[in-house]
Formats: structure tokens, C-alpha cells, sequence
């Protein structure tokens, strides 16, 4: 089976065929996902980096409705507190909004990674250093992702994000990112 198509990219059929074998299982998602996730597709990816750590993240991680087990730990240990080592299990309904404002945006770089996880302690010393950062952050729970694309404006990125209605959206213009979020559907910041 040919996992190129004549135009170079890998074809739909070799892709799913390359991930047959491997274990699925079904995540909880939002109950309209096509309306929240338009334009992520029958396989969502995800790609980062973080300059915090150096690494980097270019995985599929949900196919035919199925996140990929092995995927989801390796986003998870990924979006870790930089600080603690903490891992925490990322609410995969960000993943989902972050991977379709991708899409949405027609990117190609990764997303750089900011903030993910963030333990109460990390949290708790942000506090200390900005009025900006929320003592019940989102962060704390897996469900928040501060990122970057030097590419794309602050605005663009985050009318992207908003146009997936799957949670909030904090523009934070002077900083030079956008807050996403799988909690309540709102937007603020400039």
C-alpha cells in the first residue's frame, strides 16, 4: 500500500492503515464535537514545542473518533509543569479546540508552548509575580494552554480559538500569546 499520494502527502487510507493495530480508546468529548471542533477533521493533530524544555511534539493523537492512548500520555507529559515535573492528564477537550484553531488558521508551525499544567504551587508563585494569573487557574486542572505562533497575531489566533466555541479565550496582546481553555465558553483581554 502506497502511504504517499502523487501530490507527497500521506493518503487518509495508508494513514489509518498504519494505525489499525494500535489500541484506542474513547475519551469523553463534548456532545457536539462537530460544532465545536470545525475543521479538525477524522484525525486530529497536534504540534508544539517548548522552549522551556526544548522539546518538541508532532503526534496524531485522535483518529475516527478514538483518542490514541499512547498519544494522550505523551501530550499529557508534554504540557507538564515545567517547574515541578508534575503530569497531570490534560483535559482533551483543549487539546481539541487548540489542534482545530490550528486547522482553522491554516499554520504550519507548532505552537509554542508557554504554560500547560501548572501545579498549585507554580501557580501560586505566578500569582505572586502578576495580577494577571487566576487562583483557581484553569492551569491547575489541566484544562488551560498559554501558546504562541510566530505567525499569526495574537488576534488571529485567538478568533480562531473563539470561533471553536469550546471554551474561553484570553488575548494577551502585550505578552504576545493567547490563553485557551476547555472551561466556560468566554473571551477577554486586547
Amino acid at each position: 500500500m502506497a502511504l504517499l499520494s502523487n501530490s507527497g502527502n500521506m493518503t487518509r487510507r495508508a494513514l489509518l492503515g498504519a494505525f489499525a493495530a494500535t489500541t484506542v480508546t474513547a475519551a469523553p468529548t463534548f456532545s457536539n464535537a462537530a460544532g465545536v471542533l470545525r475543521g479538525a477533521g477524522d484525525i486530529r493533530r497536534i504540534r508544539m514545542f517548548s522552549g522551556r524544555t526544548g522539546e518538541r511534539i508532532d503526534m496524531i493523537y485522535w483518529i475516527e473518533g478514538h483518542y490514541i492512548k499512547d498519544a494522550v500520555k505523551e501530550v499529557n507529559y508534554f504540557m507538564r509543569d515545567w517547574r515541578t515535573d508534575g503530569v497531570i492528564s490534560i483535559d482533551l477537550r483543549t487539546v481539541d479546540v487548540m489542534a482545530a484553531a490550528h486547522n482553522l488558521m491554516d499554520a504550519n508551525e507548532p505552537y509554542m508552548l508557554l504554560s500547560g499544567y501548572r501545579s498549585p504551587q507554580t501557580n501560586a508563585m505566578l500569582r505572586r509575580r502578576s495580577s494577571g494569573v487566576a487562583k483557581n487557574s484553569l492551569h491547575m486542572q489541566g484544562k488551560a494552554a498559554d501558546l504562541r505562533l510566530s505567525t499569526r497575531s495574537v488576534s488571529q489566533m485567538a478568533r480562531a480559538a473563539a470561533a471553536c466555541k469550546g471554551g474561553g479565550v484570553g488575548r494577551y496582546s502585550g505578552s504576545n500569546f493567547v490563553h485557551m481553555d476547555s472551561g466556560v465558553i468566554r473571551t477577554w483581554g486586547s
